[in-house]
């Protein structure tokens, strides 16, 4: 009897900035959202989610932002990928992150899968920065806001990639 190892799977993360006005500003605000029941459950992650077969990741960002967040999206593209191996949950991800900005800057965020994500808000990437340090300095414990392994490895395997157009 062979049992099948674990597969690795692609995941999809979507800066969407806050602003279509802040495309190159140095400390760009973008969409958050607080994780439950799910693998990352009370971390806190950008929108997205699985790349199904055929889509692309650009395709992908758009739709799960709309599934989400009930936002329309455009000027999608790709930022970066990153290796995500969470062995307490028995997962291994690549997640390709995109950036793209709300298609009505008026319209704001929200929760349409509250099994999946208990709230969104605009962070700014300098807070960003700054609860990877603390969740590096505090080893475990406690944080602010717990962020979910592919943002956290963003900023350590692509130092100096940041969101924007």
């Amino acid at each position: 009897m062979s049992t099948e190892a674990p597969k690795v799977r692609v995941g999809v993360g979507a800066f969407v900035l806050e602003s279509s006005s802040q495309q190159s500003r140095g400390n760009p605000r973008f969409l958050i959202g607080k994780r439950i029941n799910s693998h990352g459950a009370g971390t806190w992650a950008t929108p997205g989610g699985h790349l199904e077969f055929g889509e692309t990741p650009e395709t992908c960002a758009a739709r799960e932002v709309l599934e989400e967040t009930g936002l329309k999206v455009t000027n999608v593209r790709f930022l970066t990928a990153t290796n995500d191996f969470m062995p307490a949950d028995n997962k291994h991800y690549i997640t390709l992150f995109t950036v793209c900005v709300r298609e009505n800057d008026g319209e704001e965020p929200q929760v349409l899968e509250p099994h999946k994500c208990e709230a969104w808000e605009w962070a700014s990437w300098e807070n960003l920065l700054g609860w990877v340090k603390l969740e590096a300095e505090a080893q475990g414990g406690i944080v602010e806001k717990k962020l979910f392994t592919p943002l956290l490895n963003l900023v350590r395997q692509r130092p100096g990639v940041k969101p924007g157009l």
